[in-house]
């Protein structure tokens, strides 16, 4: 539709024109002026549909676009050459009154070669998006600002050059019939002739600007929508290289910054996981209980938060990034017990009332030795959520837990998870001081302590999850663990 709009454009613009610049033109019939433009650029048009095909899309997407411009800057001058050449042979016209003409022509198919380059770049920029090709990048980009300063530079020459040929037209035009016209007429036709060159040159000008603005805000959109995406941890995002200058080096040096940022990412994360279950697995080896104990509880506490968000007062605070956190975090719910004596944590029966007094305070210890991390590493949502389960999941609902006695939601989510995943996996594991109890009485004993031990949401959350439960004991079963 462009294309065919700067056509149509031209055969009725460069006839009004010529008649405008010259006189030998003027000295014609209208039809003998407008049927051979409109048939030279027919005629261009139908070369153009010809070659369009074979000369640019069949071309590499980097190249398509000069391509594009070249091949709409050649056919209109060669439809200028064929003009001229014809009234130079068909009406004994002067050169210098083609080459008047032939700017003109040449003028409106530079505009048209600027807006239809710009188009193509936005076709090619449509393709690599949606990954049908790829745009290799040249060694030697094309600056965007060295082709803005080209194309305003030819336009005001172009202009400049136009304008000179309407006043030394109206000059000749003066000296030879100035006598026979009053001031007012000519005064009126000499401004009708400059405001239409004004006219169809700040139509064209403002297309330009329109079409480099639409193509500018398309690669703008695509740059801030991936930095977007990679700051909230979207580390596949990718900004399309669609162009050859400071744009498509920008996306280029965009993207192998992402990878690299991801693949950074990505071991920081191993490494955080790899020492989560380290620091883990350490505080186990001191307890009487299994490290199969952390894997259990991990997973019950994944099952639990994914069952729970079903729940609309919880949908907000268990996203999937959140519920994520839970899972790599919940390994240290117990890493408070290293500070604990190893006559109390090891001691293979019952404890006194007073050990046990010791044996509680595993719950600040671990809360206290991750809030010294928090304050060496900065804030941190795992270090948080780490810190709130190890100070939290033996609080109880009631308020009668510990270390601080909180109650009902006063206790963080998660630690509230916890005390659930942590009790029901205690429950059917052995112990010193207990044999391993089946899956259905440690559900009994659970239940029992809904709206006393335990949050009441969370129970019905483990009843319903309760196949995925079972699943998760059995996948993680040791010798320690019993039966269903």
């Amino acid at each position: 539709m462009r294309t065919v709009l700067h056509y149509l454009g031209t055969m009725i613009i460069i006839p009004v024109y010529g008649i405008q610049v010259c006189p030998f033109l003027e000295s014609l019939q209208p039809w003998q002026v407008i049927l051979p433009v409109v048939l030279a650029v027919a005629l261009q048009f139908l070369l153009r549909t010809a070659f369009h095909t074979g000369m640019v899309m069949a071309r590499p997407l980097e190249r398509r676009v000069g391509r594009a411009f070249w091949l709409e800057l050649l056919l209109f001058t060669a439809t200028a050459l064929g003009l001229m050449l014809y009234h130079r042979f068909a009406h004994g016209f002067p050169l210098v009154s083609g080459l008047k003409v032939m700017v003109g022509i040449w003028g409106l198919g530079f505009f048209a070669a600027v807006d239809l380059a710009l188009a193509e770049e936005m076709r090619v920029a449509v393709l690599v998006e949606a990954g049908h090709d790829r745009f290799a990048l040249g060694d030697r980009p094309f600056s965007m600002v060295r082709k803005v300063t080209l194309v305003a530079a030819v336009s005001i020459l172009l202009l400049i050059l136009v304008f000179f040929l309407l006043v030394i037209k109206d000059l000749d035009w003066l000296a030879t019939t100035g006598r026979d016209v009053s001031f007012e007429d000519a005064h009126a036709a000499i401004i009708k002739e400059f405001l239409f060159v004004f006219v169809v040159a700040l139509a064209h000008t403002l297309n330009i600007i329109h079409s480099y603005g639409r193509n500018l805000k398309r690669i703008l959109a695509n740059q801030t929508g991936a930095m977007n995406l990679v700051s909230s941890g979207h580390y596949e995002a990718r900004v399309p290289v669609a162009t050859n200058d400071e744009f498509g080096v920008i996306a280029a040096y965009t993207n192998e910054m992402v990878t690299h940022i991801g693949e950074r990412t990505e071991e920081l994360a191993r490494t955080r996981d790899v020492t989560i279950l380290t620091l883990a697995s350490l505080a186990e080896t001191r307890d009487n209980e299994t490290g199969a104990h952390i894997l259990r509880t991990q997973h019950y506490v994944r099952v639990l938060a994914e069952q729970l968000r079903e729940h609309p007062a919880f949908r907000a605070e268990l996203a999937d990034e959140n519920i994520d956190l839970l899972f790599k975090s919940a390994p240290l719910h117990d890493v408070g017990k290293v500070g604990i004596p190893d006559a109390i944590l090891l001691k293979p029966g019952k404890l006194t009332e007073a050990e046990f007094e010791i044996m509680k305070t595993h719950a600040q210890l671990g809360a206290d030795a991750l809030a010294v991390a928090e304050r060496r590493l900065g804030s941190n949502s795992f270090l948080r959520y780490a810190g709130e389960i190890a100070l939290t999941h033996h609080e109880k609902w009631d308020g009668s837990g510990y270390p601080r006695g909180l109650s009902g939601r006063v206790i963080p989510l998660f630690g509230r998870l916890m005390a659930v995943a942590d009790v029901y996996d205690a429950l059917i594991s052995k112990r010193v001081y207990k044999p391993a109890f089946p899956h259905p009485k440690a559900m009994q004993i659970i239940r029992e302590g809904t709206g006393s031990h335990f949050d009441p949401d969370i129970v019905a959350a483990l009843l319903a999850a309760e196949d995925g439960i079972i699943a998760t004991a059995r996948r993680y079963q040791d010798e320690h663990t019993g039966g269903e």
